[in-house]
């Protein structure tokens, strides 16, 4: 007998459409990469934030941003990273990305304003 779970959100995306990306996400990226005792899951969260802000990857950092709250990160301390991103980044990117985060942290995802 076979146990059932519930789809991953890269099954629910791309589940029929690109399955070995859906492996990859599933059983590499979350299942060994995210598992590894040598960061937190908190920081990796933050790492990964700021990554995503980095390369003005919106769409991804909604995701990550509500991950990064289950793992521990307060909200204030990822406006923060944002904030100070802004000077590393670029001011566009870090905007950009404080857009989303007020979207995701206010609970309005459909306003783009």
């Amino acid at each position: 007998m076979t146990e059932r779970h519930e789809p991953s959100g890269a099954e629910k995306m791309f589940g029929d459409f690109a399955p070995a990306l859906v492996r990859y996400t599933d059983d590499v990226l979350f299942g060994q990469d995210w598992t590894r005792p040598e960061l937190s899951p908190k920081e990796r969260s933050l790492v990964t934030v700021a990554s995503l802000v980095t390369s003005g990857a919106d769409e991804q950092l909604v995701y990550h941003l509500g991950l990064a709250r289950q793992n521990g990160a307060s909200d204030q301390e990822l406006i923060e990273a944002i904030t100070h991103l802004a000077f590393y980044a670029g001011w566009p990117r870090a905007m950009s990305a404080m857009a989303v985060a007020k979207r995701v942290f206010r609970g309005d995802q459909g306003n783009q304003s």
